[in-house]
């Protein structure tokens, strides 16, 4: 049953998402404006779908990377759901655009310890990321709620929690949808909603931030 309601959710996701689509909005060329430094990332633990533990920063140093913070039971096609639909489709981009993909990682992180579990986000990787080629798409959770507080604290993340009981019996977790750009050195330069999740908005901004470290690309 539940896998029925996120296959649903990803249907109304797409709508979502071509419908912005053609709102005809026009970001500005990449290079021709900056991205502030917001914030450092945060310093955490992090589990991979294998189950194994390894520091945040891996995730979030060395490589520009657009993180999403999910949990695989959203139902909202207007959040999670909707991140992860249109990072697939700027993977898609990106993937095609020589001199991207090996410069970049996208990251999904869950809020949902509890229900995430390695083998949950696996599952969840293979609706939006079954191949391993281009831009690598990690799918990350935590061991727990006390591992993950400090990650959603220094992302400024607010996540309501969820009516205790039996995890079938659980209710959704009420949070605003955002997305992460970090440049390689793990400063966060700009933060997504759903206004300005748009591939082509971030596929700029990630070129912006390949200009300003004199990266060149076709």
């Amino acid at each position: 049953m539940m896998r029925v309601a996120i296959v649903a959710a990803v249907l109304l996701a797409a709508a979502v998402a071509r419908a912005d689509d053609e709102l005809g909005f026009v970001p500005p060329a990449p290079g021709t404006y900056q991205l502030q430094r917001i914030m450092p990332s945060p310093d955490g633990t992090v589990v991979d779908v294998d189950g194994k533990a390894k520091p945040f920063s891996r995730f979030a140093r060395g490589k520009i990377t657009v993180l999403s913070l999910i949990y695989t039971r959203c139902s909202d096609g207007r959040g999670c759901p909707l991140a992860s639909y249109l990072l697939k489709g700027l993977k898609g981009r990106i993937d095609h655009q020589r001199g991207l993909s090996d410069r970049l990682r996208f990251v999904s992180l869950s809020f949902d310890p509890e229900n995430d579990t390695p083998k949950a986000m696996r599952e969840y990787r293979e609706l939006y990321a079954p191949e391993k080629k281009g831009v690598p798409w990690y799918f990350l959770t935590t061991r727990s709620s006390r591992e993950l507080e400090p990650l959603l604290a220094g992302l400024g993340q607010d996540v309501w929690v969820a009516p205790a009981g039996p995890a079938a019996e659980a209710g959704p977790l009420p949070h605003l949808l955002k997305v992460f750009l970090l440049d390689a050195r793990g400063s966060v330069r700009e933060i997504y909603t759903t206004s300005f999740l748009q591939p082509q908005v971030v596929l700029n901004d990630i070129k912006t931030l390949l200009l300003e470290e004199g990266t060149r690309f076709e």
